[in-house]
Order: C-alpha cells, then structure tokens, then sequence
C-alpha cells in the first residue's frame, strides 16, 4: 500500500451536508497537487481515503447525474 501526504490536504464538503436531521453524513473531497482527488467519510476523517484521478471522477459524477447507478436505502 503506497502512502500519501494528506496533512495539507484541504477538505470541503458540500454546501447540503447535514440537511438530513443535522447529522454529519457526507463525503469530503480534497483536490492533491498531483491532479488527483481524494475523498473521506466525514464522520471518519482518520479512516481510508479514496484517491482518483479528476478524470474518473468527472465520469462518475456524470454516472450519478444520468442515473447510472442503483440506489440503495
């Protein structure tokens, strides 16, 4: 497993979090300077960090934004 500075890492969640009751439920992203993201669980911001590609990202959000993926309650 590769290690990756994340100590300047600045983390911004969405403007929306914790509509939902006031709970703190989001995801946090970070944009590194080698071009990629990483995103956390806010409610476990020590736990594991997922890193992509801005690319990967970008056809992801627009994955979710066409509906591509199931949702699950």
């Amino acid at each position: 497993m590769t290690r990756v500075d994340l100590s300047r890492a600045v983390w911004r969640r969405s403007s929306r979090s914790g509509l939902n009751g006031g709970s703190e439920q989001c995801v946090e992203a970070a944009a590194l300077d080698d071009g990629r993201i990483a995103m956390r669980d806010s409610k476990c911001p020590g736990g594991t960090v997922l890193l992509l590609p801005h690319a990967q990202l970008a056809i992801w959000v627009s994955g979710v934004k066409a509906g591509d993926f199931e949702t699950v309650r």
